[in-house]
């Protein structure tokens, strides 16, 4: 019976989710209430609180699915990189630029960002900050794994280069949903200011 209860509760959640997901791409984060996602979702408003007490709790699910997802497929990445050190982190820009939409509209990261910055101290603005961090965790694996294979310099601080990677590739982001440019522009330019470093730090 228990099991039964949790698969229900998730599947109320999975069904919120998705239908806030349609609706603020639809219509619009500021215009979408939380009513209106209870009924897309096939569940009352008081279920739908009960679940989320406010829209953003809800768009940082959404980003929370997002940022999962792209952690599995980068673990691959990781496991199985490339030779060659910028060819690796591209692979791994790569994941993280190609996934970027398929959940939220550029408008949707603003706000989320938004958010995150607005309240860092909310649950939601909290959850958010540690998705980044897992991300740039991510990205420090990579070239600790590439250092361990014998790509990259035994005397890198590959902690050091990999924040500096993520933290570059996080602005072009923000750049990129302020902008009307497309992901293939987005990977290449990121893809030319790694190019330099990897030639840097890897073993010649």
């Amino acid at each position: 019976m228990a099991g039964l209860r949790e698969r229900q509760k998730a599947d109320r959640s999975r069904r919120i989710i998705a239908a806030a997901t349609a609706l603020f791409r639809e219509a619009g984060y500021d215009a979408t209430r939380i009513e209106d996602i209870a009924e897309r979702a096939e569940v009352s408003a008081g279920t739908a609180y009960n679940y989320f007490q406010t829209k953003g709790e809800i768009l940082v699910a959404i980003v929370s699915l997002e940022v999962e997802e792209v952690l599995e497929a980068g673990e691959a990445v990781i496991r199985e990189a490339p030779a060659d050190v910028g060819e690796a982190l591209d692979r791994l820009c790569a994941v993280y630029f190609d996934h970027s939409l398929v959940y939220l509209s550029k408008a949707m990261w603003r706000q989320a960002m938004a958010l995150s910055i607005g309240a860092p101290d909310t649950p939601h603005g909290a959850r958010y900050t540690e998705l980044d961090a897992r991300l740039r965790d991510q990205v420090c694996a990579l070239l600790d794994r590439l250092r361990a294979r014998g790509l990259v310099r035994e005397d890198v601080d590959t902690r050091a280069v990999g924040e500096m990677v993520f933290n570059n590739l996080n602005m072009m982001f923000i750049e990129f949903t302020k902008s009307d440019r497309g992901l293939p522009a987005l990977k290449r330019d990121v893809a030319r200011q790694n190019a330099p470093l990897a030639r840097m730090i890897a073993v010649r």
